[in-house]
């Protein structure tokens, strides 16, 4: 561990997580690519039409966007 630094427990990082971090996951829909906006906790948040927009949108709410496959 580096110095400075203390251990989370696994309760306070996904506190952390959950005011912090969106996933954006691309979602297989017809013949299109769309992508699933979700919250830490796994709660889905929206969906946009492409990645760009669904950054953005993450971002607009003071979240960090995180790609997930």
């Amino acid at each position: 561990m580096r110095a400075g630094l203390s251990p989370m427990s696994p309760e306070a990082f996904a506190d952390f997580a959950l005011t912090e971090i969106a996933y954006v996951k691309p979602l297989a829909s017809g013949r299109a690519t769309r992508y699933a906006i979700h919250a830490a906790d796994g709660t889905r948040l929206g969906i946009a039409d492409d990645r760009a927009t669904a950054f953005a949108a993450v971002r607009q709410q003071d979240l960090e966007p995180v790609s997930v496959q």
